[in-house]
């Protein structure tokens, strides 16, 4: 999210990441032509051998086909893990997990949070995490030699907020997506949800289950719903958390699909302006809890207004790195931030920090401490695969987008004077997909939606959420017949586990083990504010609510929030 000065052309580069995924849904949209083949091939369930990989986890490398419509050709890997059910006598079968993202590594999500996952979950069910077909490490789409080049194409800033970052943007979407395209390979061309969703029924007949049991966060509830109606008949269980409205993911309503970028269509843009509002009232009413208080939406705007004209100098304190921070660095911090409400105070610290004018050393401590809340403090020590190449390959492969660059303009420019600062932010998301190879996505689904299934999934949503806002989950609870719709009227991206709330996660837990949903209308009520004192609070709970967080947050992200 920092621009860094040169020669620090990584920072600089990675910057444009934010966009991609702040945030654990993808916003993205491609190159619109295929319907997807209701009739393919009944691939049988390959056999899975297992190892140990640590930590009481197995591991394996399953066989999937390249093209589901020909499961005797090409093959491809998909790379699972488990941790098997902690009381095998009461065990039901496998939940399988997906962080979001898209490229979100559900090997590493489980990896980090299947031990502190509610008890009953443990103990009813192998945790089953699995990195989607082109991502991470399952056969991955490729386009560099290396990750360098990789970030060599991405623009150094965030998101283009005037007419001649907009030009750079078009260049470097235009270079990544003629990568891809010459040296993608043949999985560039397989990568859309409902390639995954039939990869996922593939792991659901390996593991021995005849029903699906599934969690899936943000984009994960993208591939929920498609899996939902592509295999109605085989839903056990199926919950989807931080939820994508999948018509607006797709095609839109009417003309969008040609006028309007998939980061507009889905309400990002309002969802977050709704969170910053509920940020500055709760942070006012917290008095000297909150650093910011006082004012503190006039303060933020005055300082937002001060970034435009005279960016702020940092130093990274890891690397000693100089880099500026800009106004729409600020933006993209903003909305990373707005997902996780338990790092607020810490926010509210950098914004007064950069209010004050404190050193660049000093602003550069308060980033890392801001980047530490949100769990990502090892990121620059991960290793890093296809990070800039995976986000782009799944949504472009999915949602129909914009073919015209001066679209995107026009849209960028109606998108600032409707929804205000976070516009501009939302609508350049996956701007990529507009010089996407238009190859991708053979078998994508585009709809419809409303496949009865055998039993209803519950759908989650926050009143505040700054990617996936609420009438997203109303919109998916309106299309699956018989589903239920659980809100949370608090704050935050997705809710169960993430959120620390007892009745979202009694509730989602209950559906999970014995299928039954809550009341209809059922609204959780958050508990307290994310601003007060935290003597009380345990390392316990503040590491298990890190390592959701963490677990949520895609890789490109992560790289986003390190100067280096």
């Amino acid at each position: 999210m920092l621009r860094t000065d040169p020669p620090h052309g990584r920072v600089r580069a990675a910057l444009a990441t934010i966009v991609l995924a702040a945030l654990g849904v993808a916003l993205v949209a491609p190159s619109a032509h295929a319907t997807p083949s209701t009739s393919l091939s009944v691939v049988a369930a390959p056999e899975v051998t297992w190892s140990a990989c640590r930590d009481g986890f197995e591991c394996a490398a399953v066989p999937a086909p390249l093209d589901h419509g020909d499961p005797q050709g090409v093959q491809i890997r998909i790379s699972v893990i488990r941790l098997p059910a902690g009381e095998p006598s009461r065990r039901i079968g496998s939940l399988l997990v997906n962080p979001g993202g898209p490229g979100g590594s559900g090997v590493d999500m489980v990896r980090a949070v299947a031990k502190i996952l509610p008890l009953e979950l443990r103990a009813s069910f192998d945790i089953v995490g699995f990195d989607p077909r082109g991502t991470n490490r399952s056969t991955p789409l490729r386009c560099f030699d290396t990750l360098d080049q990789a970030i060599a194409t991405l623009p150094p800033f965030a998101y283009p907020d005037l007419p001649d970052e907009e030009e750079v943007q078009r260049v470097s979407d235009d270079a990544l997506a003629s990568a891809c395209a010459q040296y993608g390979g043949a999985i560039l061309d397989h990568m859309s949800t409902a390639d995954t969703a039939r990869d996922m029924d593939l792991l659901r007949a390996a593991l021995g289950d005849e029903e699906l049991t599934y969690l899936g966060f943000s984009y994960g509830s993208v591939l929920g719903q498609t899996y939902a109606n592509l295999f109605p008949s085989r839903v056990r269980a199926l919950v989807i958390d931080g939820v994508v409205d999948p018509v607006a993911w797709t095609t839109g309503h009417g003309e969008e699909a040609v006028s309007t970028p998939v980061g507009t269509r889905i309400g990002s843009a309002d969802g977050s302006e709704r969170t910053l509002d509920e940020f500055f009232r709760l942070c006012d009413a917290a008095g000297p809890d909150c650093a910011l208080s006082g004012n503190a939406s006039g303060r933020y705007a005055e300082l937002a207004e001060r970034l435009r004209a005279h960016p702020a100098a940092s130093t990274d304190p890891v690397t000693g790195g100089a880099f500026s921070v800009t106004y729409n660095d600020l933006i993209a911090v903003t909305v990373g931030a707005l997902h996780a409400p338990f790092t607020w105070p810490d926010f509210a610290s950098f914004i007064v920090d950069l209010e004050q004018q404190l050193s660049p050393a000093a602003l550069g401590q308060r980033l890392a401490v801001v980047r530490t809340g949100l769990g990502l403090e090892a990121a620059a020590q991960e290793p890093s695969p296809n990070v800039v190449e995976a986000f782009p390959g799944v949504t472009c492969s999915d949602s129909t987008n914009p073919r015209s660059f001066a679209t995107w303009q026009s849209a960028a420019d109606s998108a600032e004077a409707r929804y205000g600062r976070f516009g501009r932010f939302w609508n350049w998301t996956g701007s990529v997909c507009r010089s996407w190879p238009s190859s991708a996505g053979q078998d994508r689904h585009l709809g419809p939606w409303t496949a009865p299934t055998s039993a209803p999934v519950l759908v989650v949503g926050n009143h505040f959420d700054p990617a996936t806002p609420h009438q997203g989950a109303v919109a998916a609870s309106q299309l699956l017949p018989g589903s239920r719709l659980l809100s949370y009227a608090g704050w935050g991206h997705t809710a169960f586990f993430s959120a620390g709330n007892f009745c979202v996660d009694s509730h989602v837990t209950r559906y999970l083990v014995t299928g039954d949903v809550p009341a209809a209308g059922t609204v959780c009520e958050p508990e307290g504010s994310p601003f007060g004192p935290t003597s009380a609070a345990t390392p316990e709970d503040t590491g298990a609510r890190t390592a959701v967080t963490a677990a949520a947050v895609p890789e490109a992200v992560r790289r986003a929030l390190h100067a280096r």
